[in-house]
C-alpha cells in the first residue's frame, strides 16, 4: 500500500532521516519505535506532505506522492493524528468531528457522514456525552479520542498515529490501544509511531526501530519483543 524508498530529509539544518526504506501492507498495524529525535515524526510529516524529502520517493497505491500538498495527500486517503492531539479548542466536540468530514462534504455523502458520526460515538461513548462541550475543556484522553474520531470521519485508507498514548493515564492508554486494534480488525491500515515500545509491539503486526534517522532493526512485532537489543534499549 505504502512504500518509502530511500527517503532522506533535513529538519532545522540537521539530517533527520538518512536513506530510509520500508513498506506498509494493506490491513496491518506497522509500528515505528525509537527515542526522541529518531526521526519518527519527521517521517510521518513527510508522508503527510507537511515536509518534503531531499532524496527518495513516497509511493502510495502505486502513485508517487512525494511532492503533493497535505490537502492532496488527505484527498488520497492518508490522514494523520498528530502528536499532542491538536483539536480545535474553541469548537465543540460535534464541530470538531464534523470538520473531519470536510473533504467529503456534499449531498451524495450526507448519509454516509451521518452513519460515520454514529459509528464514532459508538467507538468513543464518552464523546456523545461531550458533544456540546468545547474541545479545550476535555481531558487529555478525551481529546485523544476526539482527535482519532475526527480523523476517522475522513474515512482514511491509511491512518497515521503519532504518539497516541503520550501523557495518558494507564487505563486510558489501554482503551486507546484497544480501539486501535479494533480499527485494524475493521479494515483500517495503521502506521503507528509510539515511544511506548512494549505496548506498540503487542498490538502491531510488524515493526521497525528507528535510531538517529536510520532503520536499525526490522521484523515481526512478536520477534522484536524477544529481541535482546530492543529489550535492552526500549523495553526496560
Amino acid at each position: 500500500m505504502l512504500s518509502i524508498d530511500g527517503i532522506s530529509a533535513r529538519y532545522g539544518g540537521v539530517r533527520a532521516l538518512d536513506n530510509v526504506s520500508f513498506k506498509v501492507d494493506e490491513g496491518e498495524i506497522l509500528a515505528l519505535i525509537g527515542g526522541n529525535g529518531a526521526g519518527k515524526t519527521t517521517l510521518l510529516n513527510l508522508i503527510s506532505g507537511i515536509l518534503k524529502p531531499s532524496l527518495g520517493r513516497i509511493i502510495f497505491q502505486g502513485e508517487e506522492i512525494s511532492s503533493l500538498s497535505p490537502e492532496k495527500v488527505v484527498n488520497r486517503g492518508i490522514i494523520q493524528v498528530p502528536e499532542g492531539r491538536h483539536v480545535f479548542g474553541p469548537l465543540t466536540v460535534r464541530e470538531n468531528l464534523e470538520l473531519g468530514a470536510y473533504r467529503r462534504r456534499g449531498k451524495k455523502n450526507r448519509e454516509s457522514i451521518v452513519n460515520d458520526f454514529k459509528y464514532i460515538l459508538e467507538l468513543f461513548p464518552i464523546l456523545e456525552k461531550r458533544l456540546k462541550q468545547r474541545a479545550e475543556t476535555l481531558s487529555g484522553g478525551e481529546q485523544q479520542m476526539l482527535a482519532i474520531g475526527r480523523a476517522l470521519m475522513g474515512r482514511p485508507i491509511l491512518l497515521l498515529l503519532d504518539e497516541p498514548t503520550l501523557g495518558l493515564a494507564p487505563l486510558v492508554v489501554k482503551e486507546i490501544l484497544s480501539i486501535i486494534e479494533t480499527l485494524r480488525k475493521e479494515g483500517t491500515t495503521i502506521l503507528l509511531v509510539e515511544q511506548n515500545a512494549r505496548a506498540a509491539l503487542r498490538i502491531s503486526d510488524r515493526a521497525y526501530v528507528l535510531e538517529t534517522g536510520k532503520i536499525r532493526i526490522r521484523g515481526k512485532a512478536s520477534d522484536l519483543l524477544e529481541n535482546e537489543a530492543v529489550q535492552k534499549a526500549y523495553l526496560g
